[in-house]
Parts: structure tokens; sequence; C-alpha cells
């Protein structure tokens, strides 16, 4: 083969496919990968919508996706040694491919790097421009992190590394979470269901989780996974729940995996305990947030914590709970589709759709 078939957002709402060159080798530190599937997230859906062009890190052209799971079909000499992976071996790959020698990296800061590289948001116009999981390939650049994963994974399971690794970084390295702290989960989402598992793993008591009441079935997955509590907000009050819960003390840790709302925020300050942390995990589409006051913050000792990726600690720890199999994460996976499928794969996953989607994983083919 000489091209790929890869899936291009061209604009806002606006994806093409085309058929981009492949490369005729690779460098030494380069691989090229064939894609087994790709996980979709709420940021897959606001990039769509074009919520992120103002971000500066998405530039049109650009092939999407940014979760990707796929076979080595060729690897340089560098890639080898430097990965400890070959040609045929399946990996998961994470989104950011720091320099590896800038200030934040030697400081273990790599998702911040100063000239950090994003899979599904660099234009095709850098390189060879086949930077993204919704394809056939894919090329990976030297200062890519990657991480071999089990060829009898299921590749709706496989692709679950993202999210599951978002959940452990912002539960256990940003909040800080560990045995017996109390802790909220604020969103049943893929996400926040990754958040409850890692809370579950991390020895948190209470576990609390929030949502809304179409979220029910959700919530009763939250339960299955090690939630203590959970929380409908549109029928119960979240900050009477949690002081019942908490002896009017308050939560450890708060961590609001809400896409697009910022109302959770003002809860998160409601719901922490003098001294404790919040963590801001989900984005919202660069909106003010009303009703905010700083001085709760300042007056309680109250921590925020943004994050930005995850690093490869919790990518590690993710797959080792993907590969023992401990959790049913079948019930999490609503939706497989070929490629073709794409635009209705990420309108299904921003809630466009009737249907009840949740973990979406998109395939190259369209068998």
């Amino acid at each position: 083969m000489t091209t790929t078939r890869a899936a291009v957002q061209t604009a806002a709402r606006e994806l093409e496919f085309r058929d981009l060159d492949l490369p005729d080798g690779v460098d030494s530190g380069e691989a090229l990968v064939r894609v087994e599937g790709c996980g979709i997230c709420g940021a897959d859906y606001e990039r769509y919508l074009g919520d992120m062009d103002e971000s500066d890190m998405f530039e049109y052209p650009v092939v999407i996706g940014h979760e990707p799971v796929g076979v080595i079909e060729k690897i340089g000499a560098d890639a080898r040694d430097r990965w400890g992976v070959g040609a045929g071996d399946r990996i998961a790959i994470e989104p950011f491919a720091p320099c590896g020698v800038c200030e934040h990296c030697t400081r273990g800061e790599y998702t911040i790097c100063d000239q950090r590289f994003i899979y599904g948001t660099t234009s095709l116009s850098v390189g060879a421009g086949i930077w993204g999981g919704f394809a056939e390939q894919m090329l990976l650049r030297p200062g890519t992190v990657v991480h071999e994963i089990s060829r009898s994974t299921s590749i709706e399971d496989a692709t679950f590394f993202n999210p599951l690794g978002a959940g452990f970084e912002w539960v256990c390295r940003a909040g800080d979470a560990g045995v017996g702290d109390s802790i909220l989960v604020m969103g049943p989402g893929q996400r926040g269901l990754s958040a409850v598992i890692a809370a579950a793993e991390s020895g948190c008591d209470p576990l609390i989780a929030s949502g809304l009441a179409d979220d029910r079935p959700r919530l009763d997955i939250a339960e299955s996974f090690g939630a203590t509590h959970t929380v409908d907000v549109e029928n119960e009050s979240l900050t009477e729940r949690i002081e019942t819960i908490t002896d009017d003390r308050g939560v450890d840790v708060v961590v609001d995996t809400t896409p697009g709302v910022t109302e959770p925020i003002v809860d998160a300050i409601e719901a922490v305990r003098p001294g404790g942390t919040i963590v801001l995990a989900g984005t919202k589409g660069m909106k003010t947030v009303e009703g905010f006051v700083s001085d709760k913050l300042v007056l309680n000792n109250i921590s925020i914590e943004g994050t930005l990726g995850t690093r490869a600690w919790s990518f590690e720890r993710a797959i080792d709970i993907i590969e023992t199999g401990d959790y049913d994460l079948t019930q999490l996976h609503s939706h497989t589709l070929g490629l073709s499928e794409l635009e209705r794969a990420i309108k299904l996953q921003g809630g466009e759709a009737d249907e009840n989607a949740f973990h979406v994983t998109v395939t190259p083919n369209d068998d």
C-alpha cells in the first residue's frame, strides 16, 4: 500500500475522507502503525464543533483521533530500543509526544512540554501528516510514548486505556487520594466512571458519584465499580447529601469530569472540606464560571488542580486493570463503528442522537 485512508477535519463540523501518502520507510526514531481502533471522548466532540479553534492546540486540516490502539508494521532501530517493542507488537499510543529535554519534561511534566507534539490535533502540513487515529495507518514520531497491550484484549477494552488512564491521573496524581480519603466524582461519563475505578483501587471511602436523573444507569455502574453512594443532583441536594455522608465535614477530594457546564465547579467548592482539593478535569468550552467566589478558596485553604493529559504511570496502571479483567468494562461499550461512520460516532458521543451512547470505538474497517 502506498496510501492510507484517513478522516480529515477541515473546519468546524466538516469532515472528509482522503487517501494520504504513506512514507516509503520510517526513520530510526519512527514507526508506522496499522490502526485497529480509536476511542472517542468529549474533547473530540468539542473539536468537531470548533470549540477548541481558539486554543492554539488544533490546526486545520488535521487527521483527528487521539486514543489509538494498533499493531506496529515498521519501526526504526532507535524507536525499537527506546520503546521496547517491535514489528507485530500491539500498542496503545499516548496523545502527547514530548521533546524530553525542556524544563517541563525534565520535571516529569511532559504533557505541558514546550515543544510537545499532539496526535489528533497536528496539521497535515506537518511532515507526513498522518498524525491521527481515525485512519487505517498512522505514523509515530520520535518522543512518542507507547505501551504494549495484549492481543487477547478486545479492541473495545483496549481503546478504553485512555479514559481509564485519565481516571488514575486525576484521582491519584492530581487529587493525591488514597486509602480512607473521601472523594466525590462529578459526572458518570466514561472518564467519570474511570475515576470511580481509580478511587476504588486506591481505597477511597466514602466514594461518591454524582450525575443527572438520566444518568441513573451509569450511576448504577458506578456502584458496581465500587461507589459507596450515588447522587442524582436533579432530584437531591448534592450539598445536603455530602453533609450527611461526611457528617458535615465535606469530602477530601472532588474530581469534576463534567464537560461543557460550569455549575459543577461552584458545587465542588461547596462539597470539598477546608484544606481539600478540587480537580478540574472536564473542559468547559472556554466559558467563564458564573457564581465563582475566589475568597471561598482562600478562606478555606482549598486547592484547585487543573489537568492536561495523562502520564505514563497512569496509562500503565490502566492497562494493568484492563488486562486483569477485574472490572466488567463491556457494560461501558455502547458502539463499535467503522471509519465511514465517524461523524455519526462523534455526534453520538456528543449527545446529538436519541441513542444512548457511552464509550464509542471506531475501527478502520466498515465490516
